[in-house]
């Protein structure tokens, strides 16, 4: 019998408790999971049901892009396509895949969007769970649809891409909430506001002052699954911030746990001590899609490879005395300049 747990994200926002400017604050639901916007306004007078339905909009085009659980949506109608024809993209679709394949390429493929098959094989997908864990020969025969480099020809200047497998298909979870936000972030950015947070799941992009004037102060989760504690609290602004973990979304049989992280190059669920990786980046996107790839590489490697792109990350990992910690240059350099 599994064990389903949901995912599940928190964001804590802790600031001081002293007078603040006109604070608007949105929230809701999107993507299977909830949205906040929290706006900081030196001006008074704004009309806040239009500015939930300014975000709102944004987030209804971003789902009809980007979300394997429409089957009306973009990314859906491309996996419905078996023609093995060149395939018009929208302009936002192009973007996605810009910063997927930056992503991809500086993590020797270890994030993938094409990782369909295998996750709805493993049950994690829009079908839902499946019956058992699956065998090997089909996890092999999954693997021959998946390969972002392999399987996709994208023509950015054309506006095009090509499935190379007709049944290959395209999950943007670790990557579309991150999209989200940004989407939302900019047209804010567009309407004059400077101060302001949005979250999508937990993942964010924060600018300005934040509610106190000393950044927008977010806790990162403590990856343990019968606790909601705050493990560290990092002030962001002008940046986006993502968490991945191998904590709520996960299955037990026969008293081994699968998680929803999958290793393209092994088709099943990692198999390392690290738990959580959280990522700072210039946006919610690249954050989105960092952190999940150093959770697939695990602290050890992942580190590395985070030095390498002076990435701001911070890992936590399993250990036998509970959890232990690493993060790298980058993020040390900015938590210690944001705790000055």
């Amino acid at each position: 019998m599994m064990k389903w747990i949901k995912a599940l994200a928190i964001i804590l926002i802790v600031g001081a408790c002293e007078p603040r400017p006109q604070t608007i604050t949105i929230d809701g639901k999107t993507m299977g999971t909830s949205y906040r916007v929290v706006i900081v306004s030196r001006d008074g007078g704004h009309d806040q049901q239009a500015l939930r339905e300014v975000v709102e909009d944004v987030l209804a085009q971003v789902n009809a892009t980007f979300s394997n659980w429409d089957p009306q949506s973009e990314v859906s109608r491309i996996n419905a396509d078996r023609t093995g024809d060149a395939i018009a993209l929208s302009a936002d679709m192009i973007e996605l895949f810009g910063q997927a394949q930056i992503v991809h390429s500086r993590t020797a493929g270890k994030f993938d969007v094409t990782l369909g098959p295998l996750i709805e094989l493993w049950g994690f997908g829009a079908p839902g769970p499946g019956a058992d864990v699956p065998s090997d020969k089909a996890i092999e025969d999954a693997l021959t649809r998946v390969g972002q480099q392999r399987q996709l020809l994208i023509d950015p200047a054309a506006g095009t891409l090509q499935k190379r497998h007709p049944e290959t298909t395209i999950y943007l979870a670790a990557i579309a909430k991150g999209t989200g936000i940004d989407k939302v972030s900019q047209t804010l950015i567009d309407l004059g506001f400077d101060n302001f947070m949005v979250e999508i799941g937990g993942d964010l992009y924060a600018i300005g002052d934040g509610t106190a004037g000393q950044g927008w102060r977010i806790g990162i989760e403590e990856p343990d699954v019968d606790m909601r504690k705050v493990d560290r609290i990092v002030a962001v602004s002008d940046r986006g911030m993502a968490t991945s973990g191998d904590y709520r979304n996960y299955f037990e049989e026969n008293g081994i746990r699968y998680s929803h992280i999958i290793d393209a190059d092994t088709g099943r669920p990692v198999v390392h001590s690290t738990a959580s990786v959280t990522v700072l980046a210039e946006n919610a996107a690249l954050a989105d899609a960092w952190a999940t790839a150093l959770l697939v590489l695990g602290s050890e490697q992942g580190l590395a490879i985070a030095e390498d792109e002076q990435l701001a990350a911070f890992f936590i990992d399993r250990s036998d005395n509970g959890f232990e910690r690493a993060e790298s240059s980058a993020f040390a350099a900015l938590v210690g300049a944001t705790e000055d």
